[in-house]
């Protein structure tokens, strides 16, 4: 299975020629052009067709490219999916999905447009309901049709749906935020956090994207550039960490080793199973390397 670095993911206005053109020099993992929250009612025409025309001409490299349409209850929804089908980006972002039916009625639209099977589907898990369909929802990732691969976290309107403040720790958004990334990971879904309102507190931000390592996040959707580079240090493994991999790896692999459960690395004991996790981390840490 190919791995691929997810560590910082920037939203860029699709209303801003020149955010458009700045997100393929920046070191971002992926950018999401927006077509919802960012662009004005009157705007939304406009930036649907630069955003559009933005995919279908590149440029963006190794950054994967990923389209937010509007949610699929907006008179908007329909042409952003139609015009993101055509441009083909890497992946298309559905706000407010609440049913493994929003999913599934992408999937077939998809399909009736002939986007090219590259193209994959995020869903923005932002609601309440959301959060008790969640399992329903992950399980679409089993059916290829719906093209699930990834989950968003939307903590802004979780919290204005569900009037939880929005504090240091986000100790109110903690059961929600954990069910989800439980349920992901029994169907194979990547999970990126929410995005972090207060540009001014690089102490809060840093805090709060450890949180997001330590949860199990697979990297943050962020708001401003000045945010990518210590997201990018927080979401890839220290060296440390990926030395450490090598040995464990290395040391089931000896054919004495082969067929043990348990082996002893430097004094401590080791399980199969963390040399598995050990191979996922040295697969990012070489992902991110290629990237460089």
């Amino acid at each position: 299975m190919t791995i691929r670095p997810r560590r910082s993911v920037l939203y860029m206005p699709g209303s801003n020629a020149r955010a458009l053109e700045k997100a393929k020099t920046l070191p971002a993992d992926g950018v999401i052009l927006d077509l919802e929250d960012s662009v004005a009612p009157d705007a939304k025409e406009a930036a649907r067709k630069q955003v559009a025309d933005a995919v279908k001409a590149g440029g963006f490299g190794a950054r994967e490219v990923i389209i937010r349409t509007n949610a699929v209850d907006t008179p908007w929804h329909a042409e952003d999916l139609a015009a993101a089908a055509q441009a083909a980006p890497d992946a298309i972002l559905i706000p407010k999905v609440q049913s493994a039916e929003t999913l599934e009625m992408i999937g077939r639209r998809l399909l009736d447009m002939h986007t090219p099977a590259k193209t994959r589907v995020w869903a923005m898990i932002e609601t309440p309901l959301a959060i008790f369909n969640i399992l329903s929802i992950a399980a679409e990732a089993k059916d290829s049709e719906a093209r699930l691969s990834c989950f968003v976290l939307g903590t802004n309107d979780l919290a204005k749906d569900t009037r939880a403040r929005l504090v240091p720790g986000r100790a109110p958004m903690l059961p929600w935020l954990t069910t989800v990334i439980a349920a992901a990971r029994i169907y194979g879904v990547e999970v990126l956090d929410g995005v972090y309102n207060d540009l001014s507190n690089a102490e809060g931000f840093a805090a709060e994207c450890q949180q997001g390592v330590e949860l199990g996040m697979d990297g943050k959707t962020l708001i401003h550039p000045n945010q990518i580079e210590p997201c990018n240090k927080a979401f890839s493994p220290s060296e440390a960490e990926v030395e450490w991999a090598r040995k464990m790896i290395a040391a089931f692999d000896l054919p004495e080793n082969k067929s043990k459960g348990v082996v002893s690395i430097d004094g401590r004991m080791v399980e199969r199973l963390h040399a598995e996790m050990a191979r996922r981390t040295v697969a990012i840490a070489e992902a991110i390397a290629v990237r460089g």
